[in-house]
């Protein structure tokens, strides 16, 4: 089977954006084949458009269902176990926001956690463990606004996003009204 150049184009620089996301790019490419499909689509179909081997299929298949990306599909009277992509692209970003934070963030929070545990014994380990708590409070701050985000509708994340710098001019506003009614007390 081929594909369209359109949907090719699609689907192979999606398959390298994957590398960049934490999938492999077989994984990145059936995804977005999956996504692009009106249709659900089996195995045998996604290696025939890929040109990769039904195992790889199957691996990258079950990758991206235990990142809760892609749902199988019943179709009457036949056998074949079928796909079709879950949710739409809110749903897939915040699935690869929540996994990479788990595979990336999580475990260096824990390890920036327990050096600032650690007595610093001279002048040097007390300024790293400075520098390493600011690591860790800029880290911790994007998480929890990351969880925050995740928690919002889509059309509110959108919202928030097409404001884009007007927020930081409402920022200043405050900014400015703050400092003057402190030098007015």
């Amino acid at each position: 089977m081929k594909m369209s150049p359109l949907v090719e184009t699609f689907v192979l620089h999606f398959g390298e954006m994957g590398g960049r996301w934490g999938v492999n790019r077989t994984v990145g490419q059936l995804y977005a084949l999956l996504v692009l499909s009106r249709e659900p689509m089996n195995a045998d179909d996604l290696a025939s458009y890929l040109g990769i081997s039904r195992g790889n299929v199957s691996m990258g298949l079950k990758e991206l269902q235990s990142w809760q990306l892609i749902k199988r599909v019943h179709i009457q009277g036949d056998r074949k176990e079928y796909f079709s992509a879950a949710g739409d692209f809110w749903d897939m970003g915040r699935k690869v926001i929540e996994e990479r934070r788990k595979r990336e963030i999580d475990p260096t929070l824990t390890v920036l956690r327990d050096i600032l545990l650690d007595t610093p014994s001279n002048e040097h380990d007390i300024f790293a463990q400075e520098k390493i708590r600011e690591i860790h409070d800029l880290l911790e701050l994007v998480t929890d606004w990351s969880e925050e985000l995740q928690k919002m509708q889509p059309e509110k994340v959108r919202t928030l996003m097409k404001l884009g710098s007007g927020v930081s001019k409402v920022l200043d506003i405050k900014e400015k009204l703050l400092h003057q009614n402190k030098r007015s007390e």
